[in-house]
């Protein structure tokens, strides 16, 4: 049975804690916190764990660059152990343009063969009462010997989920991570020709099964009385996430070439309601669910069948913030098991 989650990445800090307290209360599985230009995921989830007794608590995602592994390795550890074990650790690099412009990456090629680097490594700093960690890498190095008794931690295998969206950054997940958090724009199509692919090929070259990596989804929920409200309002968000060119043959995989060059050519001339018109109804049906409450509730029942794990995430491209908290609020309320 796939497991149920809320995405927050609007809003302020407080609005974080009291969406993952209200999600804790309407008998949600999971809350996901991720990171921007202007927002923490360790700082945010270590609020958010902070507040809440028994709801999973994780970063969707982390940037696995700007930190180095000890300290990130740090942040997991006290994360976990201030939620009593309920951390899922979601990391990825974001695209070359973000490393080197946000984080000063110097060497941004290669992003999937650093995350397998840095990984493996996460896990053995989580050892680190076990003795030294010496590693020379491409990426990273180590050389870190206790000078003192050093406490165990309250788990040494955190789960790690990475992002992915490009074959071979999929594969990683394969590779060496717990879970693969899947983009808000995956489809059918691309999950059974190129994503599962990607899983099982990164899994065998490890000598793992690919069926213990677990898929992690998120599905842009928009819940309005007016249909054409809701659809607008998803419409905008997916526009949001492919228009940036890298996203292109992403896209040309699921057979929306036509709609998101549309999307991109309207972006560049900053023509958000031009992006927002591209998106396409078949777009809209394989990256949203958007309509009245029940509508809505029965397409998320469709959708979340293509994961273990799936995230219901409201759009905020275009909306201001209360319409943003409203439509959260409506998720929370249209999905609760408590009520």
């Amino acid at each position: 049975m796939t497991t149920r989650g809320i995405t927050v990445l609007a809003g302020g800090l407080r609005e974080t804690v009291d969406t993952t307290r209200a999600a804790e209360a309407a008998g949600f599985d999971a809350a996901w916190s991720g990171e921007f230009l202007n927002r923490s995921a360790i700082v945010s989830v270590a609020a958010m764990a902070a507040a809440t007794d028994r709801i999973g608590v994780g970063t969707a995602i982390a940037y696995a660059v700007g930190r180095s592994p000890l300290v990130l390795a740090n942040d997991a550890r006290f994360l976990d152990e201030l939620s009593g074990g309920r951390l899922t650790l979601g990391l990825g690099t974001g695209t070359k343009g973000m490393m080197v412009g946000w984080h000063g990456v110097t060497d941004p090629d290669g992003p999937a063969t650093r995350m397998e680097e840095l990984i493996p490594l996460l896990r053995r700093l989580w050892r680190l009462h076990e003795g030294p960690v010496e590693h020379e890498g491409r990426f990273y190095s180590c050389n870190i010997t206790p000078t003192a008794d050093i406490e165990a931690p309250l788990r040494t295998e955190i789960p790690i989920w990475t992002a992915g969206v490009n074959a071979r950054m999929v594969e990683v997940a394969g590779r060496v991570s717990d879970g693969l958090i899947c983009h808000p724009t995956l489809t059918d199509t691309y999950l059974a020709q190129v994503a599962r692919p990607a899983i099982e090929k990164g899994a065998a070259h490890a000598g793992r099964d690919a069926a213990a990596v677990a898929l992690k989804g998120v599905i842009i929920t928009a819940i309005h009385d007016d249909v054409s409200v809701a659809r607008r309002e998803a419409a905008a968000q997916i526009a949001f996430y492919v228009a940036p060119r890298a996203y292109g043959p992403v896209m040309e995989a699921s057979g929306f070439a036509d709609e998101t060059a549309a999307v991109q050519s309207a972006f560049r001339a900053q023509d958000h309601q031009g992006m927002v018109d591209a998106v396409s109804d078949r777009m809209l049906d394989q990256m949203a669910a958007a309509g009245p409450a029940d509508e809505v509730r029965q397409r998320v029942a469709v959708l979340e069948q293509r994961y273990d794990h799936a995230a219901l995430y409201s759009p905020s491209f275009t909306l201001d913030a209360e319409r943003v908290r409203e439509n959260t609020t409506a998720i929370l309320e249209t999905f609760s098991r408590t009520g």
